[in-house]
């Protein structure tokens, strides 16, 4: 499991296979089926690891703020597993280690007067932000991959003669740093990842708003 950590943490959990790994520890595939598993079983195990990582923050915050604690510390930890975030958008949070986080989570949301709407306000909140973590790990594996990355999106975002002022300045101010690569590229990536937690959060709180003036009517 350490051995697939490292190689998740080098290139991204959907990319090494269960025979790049016995080559990483210099056994047959069979000996790891016999010990863990298959690869679903360890990508579980990976995730699990990275999970762990993760603290419930102060029950006592503003579920507002609970929540961009949580996502801010949540995202760039996920982030250092690539193919983590991808993984539990499709899987859920099926993990008993991810239990405490949800448990939390569900309740500050309840007491913020969710109500029923808390399932769903909890789901854009991680759904919203792993899908942000996961798009960014997918296009990580793309960066110098011809027509899949950045540096090709601007040059060809230059050929469209006819494109608005607009579009141009979306590509200058944000395709721009993406396609620097590096810690440029690194920071747009994380302002993009804070703007989509923040917007969310407050589409959620104009919901709650708007269901209590409803009450109140």
């Amino acid at each position: 499991i350490d051995a697939a950590v490292e190689l998740t943490r080098e290139s991204h959990l959907m990319s090494w296979s269960l025979r790049d790994l016995a080559g990483q520890l210099g056994v047959a595939a069979s000996v790891i089926y016999h010990h863990v598993g298959g690869k679903d079983l360890l990508c579980r195990r990976v995730v699990e690891r990275m999970l762990a990582q993760i603290e419930p923050p102060d029950a006592e915050l503003p579920w507002q703020e609970w929540f961009r604690a949580l996502l801010c510390s949540a995202g760039p930890r996920a982030a250092e597993y690539p193919g983590s975030a991808k993984w539990m958008l499709m899987h859920g949070p099926t993990l008993p280690v991810a239990l405490p986080i949800l448990e939390a989570g569900i309740a500050v949301l309840h007491r913020a007067g969710f109500g029923s709407r808390a399932d769903f306000a909890y789901a854009a909140l991680l759904n919203n932000a792993m899908l942000t973590v996961s798009m960014s790990d997918d296009r990580l594996q793309h960066e110098g991959d011809g027509p899949r990355d950045h540096a090709t999106m601007m040059a060809e975002f230059h050929q469209i003669p006819t494109a608005s002022a607009e579009v141009r300045a979306m590509g200058h101010e944000f395709i721009r740093p993406l396609a620097e690569g590096g810690e440029t590229a690194a920071r747009m990536r994380w302002d993009y990842y804070r703007f989509v937690v923040d917007t969310t959060i407050a589409g959620l709180d104009a919901t709650l708003r708007t269901g209590d003036a409803e009450a109140s009517e």
